[in-house]
């Protein structure tokens, strides 16, 4: 008994807030920092969600600052839905899976890439096109691979 409790104490407080989610998440499942994922494409800004609008999609919860917003995500969630899992875009470059703050993104084409915080964001916007070439051809070999594993 003791040792099983002792286990389960160990456990909680030696693993990250964001481990065992492989979404981009955080340790409760929300992801982009709460920020409302349809306020990046149709404002433009990075718009804190509320508990109050939730949706799930590929296992992760998004919070909306809307009901308008959460129907529109509802009706296309692809259209919507964060590049890399919610990830860092750039970290994606490096083979790696970030976590990110939810207020430095970009949308190019339609498609909602973030990054860690502004600074790393301001790397990776100095060469968008190169950037995503990059990504794009990193991400099929660590998406299946959990975040502290890289």
């Amino acid at each position: 008994m003791f040792r099983s409790m002792f286990a389960f104490i160990f456990t909680i407080l030696t693993t990250p807030l964001w481990a065992g989610v492989d979404t981009g998440t955080d340790a409760n499942d929300v992801i982009l920092a709460g920020h409302d994922v349809v306020a990046y494409h149709t404002q433009g800004e990075a718009v804190e969600g509320t508990t109050m609008y939730t949706a799930v999609y590929n296992d992760a919860i998004y919070q909306f600052s809307s009901a308008g917003n959460r129907e529109l995500f509802n009706s296309n969630p692809e259209k919507y839905a964060p590049a890399y899992g919610g990830f860092c875009a750039y970290g994606a470059t490096l083979g790696k899976k970030f976590q990110v703050d939810g207020k430095a993104f970009e949308v190019v084409d339609g498609k909602l890439y973030v990054n860690k915080n502004q600074q790393v964001y301001d790397i990776w916007r100095k060469d968008i096109p190169g950037n995503l070439n990059k990504a794009d051809a990193q991400w099929p070999k660590i998406v299946d691979t959990p975040a502290d594993e890289l």
